[in-house]
């Protein structure tokens, strides 16, 4: 259920263009959307449609051409690339389909390191992170690298990790698409566990339309521009 007071997105008439040699490839083109607390809202389309691309752009790993992008009520185009790595760090958790995990590091430790590279002591991140790591379902598996977990587990570090930093924002790019329908399901379900008991908001780039029915709402990549599906 999501909180229409409290907004955590906001694109507005966010273009997009790629030049490959003489051509121009406009992949997004103004395409608007706010996402508020607890609501997870499901982005579609086919492949090559701009889904990953408005992620990035979302997440702010690319730039607009054109368009206004608010995280948290903040409007971040004339941020420093320092500045908008601060908000990365600070507002918004990022899962991908593949997990990304750091391999010679146990599953605790993957949670442990993003919270010390935001200024928190070992000891007090540990403390969190085991917190979590039970709430996901690992409690027993924290001790484990990532080659001695299911993907299904390193799935649940990933969605872990996300949050760990207790960002306002989680945007997901195909979490499930390696996960058989079963895992894939319980993966989900976590997730929605997790965004309802923090008031977070969740993007999920999906190709999985049973999945998307779950979600709040659904937005289509149609021609470059958002449509609710």
């Amino acid at each position: 259920m999501s909180d229409q007071t409290l907004e955590r997105l906001k694109l507005d008439q966010i273009v997009k263009h790629y030049r490959q040699g003489d051509q121009v490839l406009e992949v997004l083109s103004g395409a608007s959307m706010t996402l508020y607390s607890g609501e997870i809202v499901a982005l579609v389309g086919p492949s090559g449609s701009g889904k990953s691309t408005l992620l990035h752009i979302a997440g702010l790993l690319e730039k607009p051409d054109e368009g206004r992008i608010e995280i948290g009520g903040q409007e971040t185009q004339a941020l420093s690339d320092r500045d908008r790595t601060a908000i990365r760090r600070r507002r918004i958790g990022f899962v991908y389909q593949y997990h990304h995990l750091l391999p010679e590091f146990t599953a605790l430790e993957n949670l442990v390191v993003p919270q010390m590279i935001a200024g928190l002591k070992r000891r007090k991140a540990a403390e969190h992170a085991r917190e979590l790591l039970k709430l996901v379902g690992l409690g027993e598996r924290m001790e484990h690298r990532p080659a001695r977990l299911s993907g299904g587990e390193q799935q649940r570090v990933a969605l872990a990790r996300a949050i760990i930093n207790r960002p306002s924002l989680v945007l997901a790019d195909e979490p499930t698409g390696n996960l058989d329908p079963e895992t894939a399901d319980s993966v989900f379900g976590l997730l929605e566990k997790l965004v309802q008991g923090t008031g977070v908001a969740a993007m999920i780039a999906t190709h999985n339309l049973e999945l998307a029915r779950r979600m709040d709402r659904v937005l289509l990549v149609e021609d470059g521009q958002l449509v609710q599906g």
